[in-house]
């Protein structure tokens, strides 16, 4: 399997960081703290908390940095630590995480098909993203760390702290309830 540029990069700046180099460090921050608060924001639904979680993680992070053995394994473990901080917000605050996206009115010149086209794929994706906002937390972060994020099932089972099969089983039931929702599928959604 071919590794991609952006990987190797990552494994530089974190294997740079743990020899020390402090631009390195503040780099890797730069890179991967959006990655990490959309993760935060998955588990939690709130930015604010989600921030928090975050800030928590990163102090986690530059402790136990030193202490990572394979730079490979980095966004699995960064990942890993955000779950954990995000579950202990769930245990502190015992209710519902998910808030439903608002699709915005954007205007567009009917005449032009390309702009025609562009709020089609807008209004879609949008429904996509309202449909995943409805998920329980541990579905949307699995769904999102394998499509948005392009983590391996086996990545996502050590972000998540949970076995491979229960990553599978999470996103075949994110899959079917996405799909049930945006076709309409009442009775799909319960399950």
């Amino acid at each position: 399997m071919q590794r991609d540029s952006e990987r190797i990069y990552d494994e530089y700046l974190v294997a740079s960081a743990q020899a020390g180099d402090r631009a390195a460090w503040e780099r890797l921050v730069v890179r991967w703290q959006p990655r990490l608060l959309r993760h935060a924001w998955r588990l939690t639904g709130h930015a604010d908390r989600a921030a928090d979680r975050v800030q928590d993680a990163w102090i986690d992070i530059w402790k136990g940095l030193r202490k990572l053995d394979d730079v490979v394994a980095f966004p699995a473990w960064a990942f890993r630590i955000v779950t954990r901080r995000c579950q202990r917000d769930w245990h502190a605050h015992e209710r519902a995480h998910a808030d439903l996206l608002d699709i915005a009115d954007t205007p567009y010149d009917s005449d032009d098909a390309a702009a025609a086209d562009g709020m089609a794929r807008d209004i879609d994706v949008a429904r996509v993203q309202a449909a995943m906002a409805t998920l329980p937390p541990t579905q949307r972060a699995a769904l999102s760390l394998f499509h948005l994020e392009d983590l391996s099932v086996a990545e996502i089972s050590i972000a998540l702290d949970v076995p491979p099969g229960t990553v599978k089983t999470r996103l075949m039931h994110a899959r079917r309830k996405i799909r049930a929702r945006l076709e309409g599928d009442p009775h799909e959604q319960d399950r």
